[in-house]
């Protein structure tokens, strides 16, 4: 549905006309092959330009015309040789998308007395000189550093770039459905819708419950993707303990919020979960906004738009090889003095559960603990107009059981963190995202403007 982990990437090598010599043909198979491991599809400016390479400013505009009509995500601006930064800084700031620089390592000098015979291309040199005509057009980018052309330092910066790339993308075109209105007491979840517009581009879409009602009574009726959906959720979840009756609603509520979702184009959503679906359904959201985010539409607990915002661009960042969970920052462990626990009353998406016990379904609400490992947690907070987002990583330990979804994560210095939230401008909502997303993240926020990247660390 929502497509997060696409990516269209601009490739336009580039020259110093001066330089006798270009290593077009290796960078170009290079970017080729990770373009095909990491899923990445590619425009490039063969056909466009006088040997596919960008040395000349006259054609700057014609090139960039090419990409815009491609649909372009970023642009790949890898040097062939010294390159030519001029051009390179007109076109980035005409495309306005994010930018990765970079260039290949050059060889040993030979002693030849002809400098273009001695040092051929002097990519390095030409590096420099274009991250400087970036920095004047007030350009963002991500730089990997001048490396052989077989470094794996090229295909870590590579895919990491493209995961910055999707969360950029998911952010700034982030669309979200908000479910009736914030539970009364929570003003944690407050927020200003006009200001997310203005600043970032980001709509909110408000959905009366009414509406979401009648779509589920809608889909209630549709046995068959019914028992579908009930049918998927059975080979990995036991859900004995609730009334078939129940979890039909359940499914039926699912369906209807991705229609809700398709029909208003939110890429995103969020909802309250205290009684609205209690008291119509007699059923909890809690496993269905898992389920939601499972099926790759992210979904916040409580109304909490920001939440979902943060969500989205975190899910976005992971290109949806693993879904976000959103949880409380809620005890601190009672013998690990550096480790809190991640907790929900059952939202956390089912595949992220441990295998063992098989996790269950009670009342509407997921009970299990997810797995561990590392763990990238994250959230979006302002205060008087500054917006800031944090990211910082954890790892899963172990801790005792409790009910709902869960996993207890250590940090270097518990009371650090804690103080962090305390002072703000955060609340105890976190996302929490498998993986090492920190530095990503930090990439991300480089292209969004109006807001600073934080963290514990």
């Amino acid at each position: 549905m929502n497509n997060l982990g696409n990516c269209v990437l601009g490739v336009v090598p580039t020259r110093r006309d001066v330089f006798k010599a270009a290593r077009k043909e290796e960078i170009l198979s290079l970017t080729n092959k990770a373009a095909e491991k990491f899923n990445v599809k590619l425009a490039g400016i063969e056909g466009i330009t006088d040997e596919g390479l960008l040395f000349r400013n006259e054609d700057v505009q014609k090139v960039a015309s090419h990409l815009q009509a491609n649909g372009v995500d970023a642009v790949f601006i890898p040097h062939a040789n010294f390159g030519q930064e001029e051009a390179v800084a007109k076109l980035c700031k005409i495309i306005n998308k994010p930018v990765l620089l970079w260039g290949p390592r050059d060889m040993a000098p030979k002693g030849i007395m002809d400098q273009f015979s001695d040092r051929p291309y002097d990519v390095q040199c030409g590096l420099f000189a274009t991250s400087r005509a970036l920095l004047s057009y007030d350009v963002p980018f991500t730089y990997i550093e001048n490396c052989w052309v077989d470094s794996p330092v090229f295909e870590k910066g590579f895919e990491d770039f493209i995961k910055s790339v999707c969360a950029v993308r998911a952010f700034k075109q982030a669309r979200i459905g908000q479910m009736s209105v914030r539970p009364r007491q929570f003003l944690t979840v407050k927020y200003n819708e006009s200001q997310l517009l203005e600043r970032f581009g980001v709509e909110v879409v408000p959905i009366d419950s009414a509406e979401v009602f009648d779509e589920i009574k809608l889909l209630m009726g549709k046995q068959d993707l019914l028992e579908e959906k009930i049918a998927g959720w059975k080979k990995i979840l036991d859900l004995s303990a609730d009334p078939q009756d129940s979890i039909k609603k359940i499914a039926a509520a699912n369906l209807a919020i991705h229609n809700l979702a398709e029909r208003y184009q939110c890429n995103a959503m969020t909802g309250e979960c205290w009684s609205m679906l209690q008291k119509e359904f007699g059923i909890n959201a809690c496993f269905l906004w898992g389920s939601l985010t499972d099926d790759g539409l992210p979904v916040t607990c409580e109304n909490d738009v920001v939440g979902s915002l943060t969500a989205l661009t975190m899910a976005a960042a992971a290109r949806g090889e693993t879904p976000v969970f959103f949880a409380d920052l809620t005890v601190r462990h009672p013998e690990n003095d550096n480790a809190e626990l991640l907790w929900h009353c059952g939202p956390f998406p089912q595949s992220l559960a441990k295998e063992t016990p098989k996790p269950c379904v009670c009342g509407g609400k997921g009970q299990f603990e997810i797995k561990g490992g590392e763990i990238t947690l994250g959230r979006i907070g302002f205060s008087r107009g500054e917006y800031l987002f944090f990211a910082d990583k954890v790892k899963g330990v172990p801790g005792p059981k409790t009910n709902g979804t869960y996993v207890w994560v250590e940090t270097p210095d518990w009371p650090r963190w804690e103080r962090k939230f305390v002072y703000g401008p955060y609340i105890h909502h976190v996302v929490g995202l498998h993986g090492a997303y920190k530095r990503i993240i930090r990439e991300t926020v480089r292209y969004l403007g109006k807001i600073n990247f934080d963290s514990v660390e």
